[in-house]
């Protein structure tokens, strides 16, 4: 799929696409770990839309921040400003995240595969990889703890959807449970990319498609998926960014596209 979308609005970015489609899953919820990036993006998106309530945490230890602009690392000074509570590291990940009190972590990965497992890793051998990548950071603990893991992924390629990881950094529960780990969480229930969104119940569900964007077609999914990709009986048509979703994005949440390309 090329870089942008053709509306009355102009032309829509994958940045914009992702983040909008990601926003509205967030209805009802309450807690958020969210990256910078993408998840930041969306979950700003959802504060002024369909979750206005929403909590962001982040790995740094900021709690219901209320930034007065886009934090552009983790540890921006921007985010302290305002929170409602900055912890230490062993509070955040031992009472917070473990505790069970995280809704939905937003995560990100190089690779995933049909159990919703993840590599940030490596891609190739890992004695002599293609790329070596930043690694898992908080990912273990947030696929193990959170009650679901959203994933967005910018690029819905057979190398990026594997049918097998070149390196396994956040395993889900299914994979866990075979290492007799007992995950909290329900591992990954969301998968946000380009082409649609791909979507699983829980421990012993693969991912299956459950929705494609306009103009794209089942087949093209299953073909850019490294296995056989399940489909669900219904296949639903996302609603493309409306105007109103668009310029909240663009004028309120990322004016000086921080993130948005």
């Amino acid at each position: 799929m090329s870089e942008e979308r053709t509306r009355t609005t102009g032309a829509i970015t994958s940045s914009e696409l992702l983040s909008v489609v990601a926003a509205r899953e967030l209805a009802g919820r309450r807690t958020v770990f969210a990256g910078i990036g993408l998840p930041t993006l969306a979950a700003e998106l959802a504060h002024l839309t369909v979750a206005p309530e929403i909590e962001v945490v982040y790995e740094s230890g900021v709690c219901g921040a209320h930034p007065s602009h886009l934090p552009e690392t983790i540890a921006d000074a921007v985010l302290i400003t305002g929170a409602e509570a900055v912890l230490s590291m062993p509070a955040l990940f031992g009472c917070v995240l473990q505790g069970g009190h995280i809704d939905v972590g937003f995560l990100g990965a190089a690779q995933i595969d049909r159990w919703g497992s993840l590599n940030t890793s490596v891609i190739g051998d890992w004695e002599s990889p293609a790329v070596r990548l930043p690694g898992s950071g908080g990912a273990v603990e947030v696929m193990a703890n959170a009650r679901e893991v959203f994933v967005v992924m910018r690029r819905h390629t057979p190398r990026s959807f594997a049918g097998e990881l070149d390196f396994c950094t956040t395993p889900g529960p299914d994979r866990a449970l075979a290492d007799g780990i007992r995950p909290l969480g329900a591992g990954i229930t969301r998968v946000i990319t380009e082409l649609g969104v791909l979507a699983r119940g829980g421990v012993g569900d693969e991912l299956r498609l459950v929705a494609v964007h306009p103009g794209v077609t089942v087949e093209q999914v299953r073909a850019a998926t490294g296995w056989e990709l399940k489909v669900a009986d219904t296949v639903t048509t996302v609603e493309p960014p409306t105007d109103a979703e668009l310029r909240l994005l663009r004028d309120d949440v990322d004016p000086h596209r921080v993130y948005l390309r």
